[in-house]
Order: structure tokens, then C-alpha cells, then sequence
């Protein structure tokens, strides 16, 4: 299992440029809005992308996406966890949390 963050640390390692955020929602949801500097992945793109995305296995990742009830950031983070990527973690809560906290936001 993923390990969780919270959106207290993640909005600190956003501040700090610290960690690579992926928002798994992707296609409309991705361009009405996202986490700050957030790149679009969803599972069926891992594979193919990851590689290019995140050379670095290594680096801290939070993969995101609606809310509690949706599965995607659970199945992108276990996937990057199975290609070796070592320090992934999930933001469970998804961006509705973040919206609804009042944090900011980007549009594509």
C-alpha cells in the first residue's frame, strides 16, 4: 500500500519545490484545474510515459486525483512503485479537499 501524505505536507513540498506532483484524473479534469505544477499521467499512459517523466527513481512523487472514493492515484503510484520508483506517495484526499481548504490552483 501507498504511503499517504497530507495536504499540510504536501502544500509544503510544493512551496519548496520538492516533489513531483501528478494528477491522475488527466484529458478535462487536468485542464479545468490541477495542484500547482502538476503533470497529467493516468494509468494506461505509466508505462509508456514514466520513464521520460520521472528519470529519476528516486525523487519524491504524490500522485493525486478527485477524492477518496476515486481509485486512479492508488493504481499510477502502485504502478510507479512496481517499475522501481522508491519514493512514491498518495495524496488521498484528491483535489477536492484542496479546493474546498482554498489553495490555489492551475488551469491548462
Amino acid at each position: 500500500m501507498t504511503t499517504l501524505i497530507s495536504r499540510d505536507e504536501l502544500a509544503s513540498a510544493i512551496a519548496a519545490d520538492a516533489v513531483t506532483v501528478l494528477d491522475t484524473l488527466g484529458g478535462e479534469y487536468y485542464a479545468q484545474q490541477h495542484l500547482p505544477g502538476a503533470v497529467a499521467l493516468i494509468r494506461a499512459d505509466v508505462d509508456a510515459q514514466a520513464p521520460a517523466l520521472l528519470p529519476d527513481r528516486d525523487a519524491a512523487i504524490v500522485t493525486y486525483c478527485s477524492n477518496p472514493a476515486c481509485p486512479n492515484s492508488g493504481q499510477v503510484a502502485d504502478r510507479l512503485t512496481a517499475l522501481g520508483y522508491t519514493n512514491v506517495r498518495k495524496y488521498r484526499e484528491g483535489i477536492q479537499d484542496w479546493v474546498e481548504a482554498g489553495l490555489p490552483v492551475e488551469t491548462a
